[in-house]
């Protein structure tokens, strides 16, 4: 959805306004509240905000199932290394290091 240019509103404006914003944004529109000029704060409905956060949360997963496919493949072509010799070898440099 687009914003037009009448759903920017003044920090004045919205307070004065508020309760006919509110209806507003609950029939779907969204509005950008400025403050010195400058987008401050969004107001939407509560439905669509917890749909975005519904959107936001199904994103994490994907790109959590997709890191998880992309290292099974690795494992499956063979690509690993040895926890414990990758440990050793980070504290055998960080002890050259300190000691250098």
């Amino acid at each position: 959805m687009a914003i037009a240019a009448a759903d920017v509103i003044p920090l004045s404006q919205a307070r004065a306004n508020l309760s006919e914003l509110a209806d507003q944004a609950r029939a779907g529109a969204e509005k950008i509240i400025t403050k010195n000029g400058e987008s401050y704060v969004a107001l939407i409905d509560a439905q669509r905000l917890d749909y975005y956060h519904q959107l936001e949360r199904e994103h994490i997963h994907l790109v959590l199932i997709d890191e998880a496919s992309r290292g099974l493949a690795d494992v499956a072509a063979g690509r690993v290394k040895d926890a414990v010799g990758i440990l050793t070898e980070f504290k055998r440099r960080r002890f050259a290091k300190v000691a250098g």
